[in-house]
């Protein structure tokens, strides 16, 4: 048989078969509940991230008994993201479900909220930042300022795809699928929780102490798509904000903290979210959300 002749042969017996075993796995991810759909979704992610995250591992020569390296950490993430909106595609063809329920409206809605979340996030990091300068718990260094510059963008460009990733899986997909079966509030405890109990996975002795912060953050995120009248614009642009502002610090070294305050209070290990003042500006940023929905965003049912 000759090529020409083979192609459309194999053309016409494959696609039919790829397009019924795509519409089975719908339906068969429909008829799940809610907890085995959440399963299967994050077992189809890892599946699929294994053929990429095998070879980089190799390559970037990590042990598994080993802690990730900060160039090893952004490889993983970035890649774990990647391969995450294929499954995120394959979410939204369910039959209740599409892009814009979970929370992704037009360009221009999403655009405008995340340029609103961007500055309150940054807002808020400099009025708490501010304030322990003010109290003597940290002291700046202006003298690193030229790091920052060439590593603004870059920072803000994996800062804005991790955030509006993670807000699709959290915020967007499990959210409504949970909302769906339990109502709002108790979806919103049980991805909040899921949410922080997933950065163990990036190293548990960091994320350990940080898990109340990951939860009220979390908290504070569903309530920014509660506020945006279930758009995901503003919390993306929040998450993103804080990712951006506080990974900028830390790797320009624009700060330090003091010993005139316990790290109870500024963060332990140098981590605002494990400390009162992560908590603080959480607390700030809700607090701007509710004045800014004018209380109604507390009457979620």
């Amino acid at each position: 048989m000759h090529t020409h002749q083979l192609f459309p042969r194999l053309a016409t017996s494959v696609i039919p078969t790829a397009n019924w075993l795509f519409d089975h796995a719908i339906e068969t991810l429909a008829g799940f509940n809610v907890w085995q759909r959440t399963l299967a979704f994050f077992v189809l992610w890892i599946f699929v991230w294994l053929p990429v995250i095998i070879p980089l591992a190799r390559a970037l020569t990590w042990q598994p008994h080993q802690p990730l390296q900060p160039s090893q950490k952004i490889a993983f993430v970035a890649s774990l993201y990647l391969v995450a909106w294929p499954i995120l595609w394959v979410a939204a063809q369910l039959p209740a479900y599409s892009w814009h329920d979970y929370g992704l409206a037009s360009g221009y809605i999403l655009g405008v909220g995340g340029a609103a979340g961007l500055g309150l996030a940054l807002l808020g990091l400099a009025v708490v930042f501010a304030t322990e300068s003010w109290l003597g718990w940290l002291t700046w260094r202006p003298q690193n300022l030229p790091r920052l510059v060439p590593l603004a963008l870059p920072i803000l460009a994996i800062a804005l795809w991790v955030s509006c990733t993670e807000e699709v899986i959290f915020r967007g997909v499990l959210l409504s699928w949970f909302a769906a079966e339990y109502g709002g509030w108790l979806a919103l405890l049980i991805t909040s929780a899921a949410f922080a109990l997933a950065h163990l996975v990036w190293g548990w002795r960091q994320a350990l102490p940080q898990l109340p912060g990951l939860f009220f953050m979390a908290v504070v995120l569903v309530l920014a798509r509660q506020v945006a009248a279930g758009n995901l614009g503003l919390a993306c642009g929040l998450h993103a904000g804080w990712i951006w502002g506080l990974t900028a610090l830390d790797t320009a070294a624009l700060m330090q903290y003091s010993d005139r305050a316990s790290p109870w209070l500024t963060g332990l290990d140098g981590q605002p979210l494990a400390g009162l003042a992560g908590g603080l500006c959480l607390l700030l940023t809700a607090a701007a959300l509710v004045l800014w929905s004018g209380g109604l965003a507390l009457a979620w049912g």
